[in-house]
């Protein structure tokens, strides 16, 4: 795009990017990536590692989280069927199946980092959410940075703050360690400290690193793109506090905190170590198996009640999930 991605970026966004939550405009939703035929090409060409479709409960129910798999539909057939039930189809890794999506996130961080002074990033990755009216995102949050484009339909976005009870250590530590979303403590009276954001085509929305959210769908199909990215600080961070987990989980032992100096750098030794021994992934809990087929027979049948591992069962990182 020869134009500027962001269509009202105001100097004092350069200063509170990453450090409270951001509400901003974009011109993506005009882009023809975004058109239905491209998307349609882009479900087809996704292999099975490269997407998470879910069925989730109704609004306010937290009893029903199957994955599926999208069949011999064509593109434009799931887009219809996921317009008419209670399902999310999460794209991932966009810029691996088609470079066209990877230009577009190249051009996206090359218009923040001349736009935000010091800020570099690696390791980007964007997908796609595309899901039904009412689907819902349950609550959660991302070990890396992240930010969530409405390119079609509407969505709310609550926000929790980021300090116990909402999110304690040792969960950010078990999620980074073990990828265990299920542990994640949810109450009803959360919402009541939630901040809300109301995302339209041609809004984002970017919060800062760890921040608990879920999110509601209004009354119509949704597109949305999410980015994923990693710093040099983000990567400390998920460093500390998954030795911090190792050291509290195999060595009973309370540790510190600490950025930097020589205690970042013994905890960063220990997390490569660990993750290179294999003892990570050996802890991480594994994708739900395929339970059904996105096909005419299913969308023929009434949703059935598939409890999820807890009461309040978070999603999978919106970019994660294998």
């Amino acid at each position: 795009m020869t134009d500027p991605i962001f269509t009202a970026w105001k100097p004092e966004h350069s200063a509170l990017w990453g450090n409270v939550p951001l509400h901003l405009k974009h011109r993506l939703h005009q882009h023809e990536l975004f058109s239905r035929p491209a998307l349609a090409r882009l479900i087809e060409a996704a292999p099975k590692s490269n997407y998470m479709l879910i069925e989730t409960g109704r609004p306010n129910e937290r009893k029903l989280w199957r994955e599926g798999e999208m069949g011999k539909l064509s593109g434009m057939e799931v887009m219809d069927a996921i317009a008419s039930g209670r399902i999310w189809l999460n794209l991932l890794r966009v810029n691996e199946i088609d470079p066209q999506y990877g230009k577009l996130l190249d051009e996206i961080f090359a218009e923040l980092e001349g736009r935000i002074p010091g800020f570099k990033t690696f390791k980007q990755i964007n997908g796609i959410l595309i899901s039904s009216p009412r689907a819902q995102v349950y609550y959660h949050f991302d070990t890396a940075g992240q930010t969530l484009w409405q390119i079609a339909g509407s969505k709310r976005v609550f926000l929790y703050p980021k300090e116990p009870p909402f999110l304690t250590p040792e969960t950010l530590e078990n999620v980074i360690l073990y990828n265990n979303e299920t542990g994640i403590k949810y109450e009803n009276w959360y919402e009541e400290y939630a901040q809300c954001i109301d995302l339209h085509p041609g809004e984002m929305a970017q919060w800062p690193l760890n921040m608990p959210h879920r999110i509601e769908n209004a009354d119509e199909l949704s597109v949305s793109m999410t980015i994923e990215y990693f710093t040099t600080d983000i990567r400390r961070n998920m460093f500390v506090n998954g030795a911090n987990g190792l050291l509290r989980d195999k060595l009973k032992v309370k540790p510190t905190r600490t950025l930097s100096g020589p205690s970042l750098m013994a905890k960063t030794a220990l997390y490569a170590a660990a993750s290179k021994s294999g003892l990570l992934k050996r802890g991480r809990k594994q994708r739900r198996p395929i339970t059904f087929t996105l096909d005419k027979e299913f969308l023929a049948k009434p949703a059935v009640s598939a409890p999820a591992p807890d009461a309040a069962r978070p999603a999978e990182s919106v970019l994660g999930g294998d």
